[in-house]
């Protein structure tokens, strides 16, 4: 009788507790919808909050941090939330409206990732608000699809023994016809075209099919190219026989190359941004991520499609198949 009683003082509870936030969203949601139905601007919330890195004179400017770590995918978790790509975005809304914000480092230690992924990263900080310089600071590694991000900013800086360039496009598959053979398996595919089926790692690539794919990387590349070239103002001839053929540089080779325009510390990057910013007595603030009411709430109603996942410690990242990359070449298998 008494565990049934807790039983249903639980229940209680729960339900009462449910109801409240229901209720509380609604009020929250009405609010704001009063208010714009009302012709009141209604802020946007800050997603981030800021975390002091560098004290200022002047406490009406600032210098916004906003990191990006890891390899750049839709799917992928960063520093800053659970979806990097979106979480980056947002970043860069929260400084560009806010009035205090005179210059934006983005923080880079990534060794690239997808390709479309990086190309959103790199339009989102090629439009950012031209009065607000961006500059791109990479830590122990910036490479492909991450230099690619950079070329969106005014700045590239890094250290000398930074590794970044890899200026190239990979697309990688798996063929297992042998072991196919050898364990009585045989793969079965029933496809509408002569193409559909051409990364099947249980037969071989024709040549038709290796030139087709190839062509795709091929004109990838070309775009990344396109981009380096003009975001660096170079020839495009001189990168495709020169540091732009996949290769790793070192910091201080990249400059030497002017594929960076500066190489220092991280402290550096602030001065520099405090420059371009024309603000030398901004605060600099590195945007972390907030556990809001907000966020919470989201939280709340995704937690019928959360799982856990457990990953093997110094697990490499492993390239899926047919998927197009902006990676370094240790990152082929």
């Amino acid at each position: 009788m008494k565990k049934s009683g807790c039983l249903v003082a639980f229940l209680l509870v729960a339900v009462c507790a449910s109801m409240f936030v229901n209720l509380l969203l609604l009020a929250l949601i009405g609010t704001r919808g009063a208010a714009a139905m009302a012709g009141v601007k209604v802020l946007p919330q800050k997603e981030y909050e800021e975390a002091v890195l560098s004290e200022g004179s002047d406490s009406h400017s600032k210098v916004a941090v906003i990191p990006l770590d890891g390899v750049i995918g839709f799917g992928m978790s960063g520093s800053l939330g659970d979806s990097m790509v979106e979480d980056f975005k947002a970043a860069l809304e929260q400084a560009a409206a806010d009035h205090h914000v005179k210059a934006v480092i983005v923080e880079m230690d990534s060794p690239g990732g997808e390709v479309t992924a990086s190309d959103v990263l790199y339009n989102a900080l090629r439009n950012f608000p031209q009065d607000k310089p961006v500059i791109a600071y990479f830590n122990s590694i910036g490479a492909s699809g991450a230099y690619y991000t950079a070329c969106g900013a005014d700045w590239i800086m890094c250290n000398d023994t930074t590794f970044t360039g890899s200026i190239g496009v990979i697309i990688s598959t798996l063929n297992y016809r042998d072991l196919f053979g050898k364990i009585g398996l045989e793969s079965v595919v029933f496809k509408s075209g002569k193409f559909k089926d051409m990364l099947n790692g249980a037969r071989e690539m024709s040549k038709e099919e290796k030139e087709y794919v190839q062509g795709l990387v091929m004109q990838t590349y070309e775009r990344f190219l396109g981009i380096v070239a003009t975001a660096r103002n170079l020839d495009a001839a001189a990168l495709r026989n020169g540091p732009a053929d996949g290769r790793i540089l070192s910091g201080t080779d990249a400059y030497a190359a002017k594929l960076v325009d500066e190489l220092g510390y991280i402290e550096d990057a602030y001065e520099k941004a405090r420059s371009l910013g024309k603000a030398p007595g901004a605060e600099v603030v590195r945007y972390v991520r907030t556990y809001s009411f907000d966020r919470f709430l989201r939280l709340f109603g995704e937690s019928s499609s959360a799982k856990v996942e457990i990953g093997l410690p110094g697990k490499k990242y492993a390239l899926e198949p047919g998927r197009v990359y902006l990676l370094p070449p240790f990152f082929a298998p």
